[in-house]
């Protein structure tokens, strides 16, 4: 399983269900990484796409603990085991983690790959991302060079979990 998330210097990734900000070549980078393959988000990931329904050309699965929830277009589960079930069945195609705080944290374990785009500036926040330069499991394995959106700096940085 792979990862797809943008975070500032802070390792923040959002505030009140929100992106910290919106670059347009970030969410070009995002569609070309997922498109005909799986993503696996929280209920409010999925609640702040665009009108909050699932996005187009991709298996979407929305992980959630409430038993009763439902959204067209999309499958959900409700535990990890739910998951890595439902998962099998998309044996051919590449597996994106992307959101939130949660179910970053809660499938982190399971990823071998984590894409990485860092916003250089400090963003106010309330959901962060497990830091991963401190973490001795995982290593850089590629670097972008830095871009600009406007007065934004940024770049891509892959990470891979060490064997």
């Amino acid at each position: 399983m792979n990862l797809i998330v943008s975070v500032d210097k802070n390792w923040a990734i959002g505030y009140q269900n929100k992106l910290l900000v919106r670059i347009p070549n970030d969410m070009k980078n995002f569609r070309r990484l997922t498109t005909d393959n799986v993503i696996v988000m929280g209920r409010k990931t999925l609640e702040s796409f665009p009108q909050g329904q699932p996005l187009a050309n991709r298996v979407n699965i929305v992980m959630t603990k409430t038993r009763d929830y439902q959204v067209k277009g999309a499958v959900v589960v409700h535990s990890i085991e739910e998951l890595r079930e439902e998962l099998k069945r998309y044996g051919d195609k590449q597996i994106y983690v992307v959101g939130g705080e949660s179910i970053y944290r809660q499938l982190l374990p399971y990823c071998s790959k984590a894409v990485i785009t860092k916003i250089d500036g400090i963003y106010e926040a309330d959901t962060y991302f497990p830091n991963l330069d401190e973490d001795k499991e995982w290593q850089i394995t590629k670097e972008s060079e830095e871009q600009t959106y406007f007065d934004i700096c940024y770049n891509y940085v892959t990470y891979e979990r060490k064997v």
